[in-house]
């Protein structure tokens, strides 16, 4: 798999600026845990995913973690360059939740593209806005939906990620997730275990009845 395939507006550039972008080119590979982007003073570059999955979190003064939203193949990033988008102040952390391999355009690099090219402008600002528009979502589910909907509408998606009803995850991972407390969370947890809808074991949780997590993730 070549950069050339996967950034989406490759073609529409011209020759000059693909060549730029090619010689500064930075492959790397991290492995789970790994940080690769922390805070608004770390202007890492704009962020491809070639495979794996990397988490986009912000951090409360007090240590709390909320995901923002997550990195798959062929997922861009552009708030790890945010620092070249000066009415942009948007601390993010980013840390690999599967060892992961990505590609980084420098910022410096890719700034110039942005000011000769109306593609790379346009494509830019349409991935700006999907990302906000992630956050934005994130937002209402914190204002507005009840944590017990949260963490069944959570859990349901790490098993769809997973491809599998048996969850390798701590309480603690899961708190970091949706902004919560470990504690909390294992009480809630310990409720869906007595209402039937999952089994617990350390370390592990097994969804045991995904029609009733559902229906909870969905009620109004």
């Amino acid at each position: 798999m070549e950069f050339q395939s996967c950034f989406p507006i490759w073609d529409k550039l011209k020759k000059g600026q693909q060549a730029r972008i090619l010689g500064s080119l930075v492959s790397h590979r991290v492995t789970k845990g790994a940080v690769i982007h922390s805070g608004s003073m770390d202007c890492t570059g704009l962020l491809l995913v070639k495979s794996g999955q990397l988490r986009v979190y912000i951090l409360s003064e007090e240590g709390r973690e909320i995901t923002l939203y997550r990195l798959f193949e062929l997922d861009m990033c552009l708030f790890s360059a945010s620092c070249m988008l000066r009415s942009i102040q948007f601390d993010v952390t980013i840390a690999a939740e599967k060892d992961t391999e990505f590609w980084v355009v420098p910022t410096e690099v890719y700034k110039g593209i942005l000011e000769e090219s109306a593609p790379a402008a346009n494509y830019t600002n349409e991935l700006m806005a999907s990302r906000f528009s992630d956050v934005m979502w994130l937002m209402e589910q914190v204002m507005w939906k009840s944590l017990d909907r949260r963490v069944a509408s959570f859990l349901l998606e790490e098993a769809s990620i997973e491809g599998s009803i048996t969850l390798k995850i701590t309480h603690e991972t899961i708190a970091n997730h949706l902004g919560s407390h470990r504690e909390v969370i294992t009480r809630m947890l310990r409720y869906f275990q007595n209402e039937g809808m999952v089994s617990l074991s350390r370390g592990v949780i097994e969804i045991t009845d995904a029609d009733r997590l559902e229906e909870l993730g969905n009620q109004p």
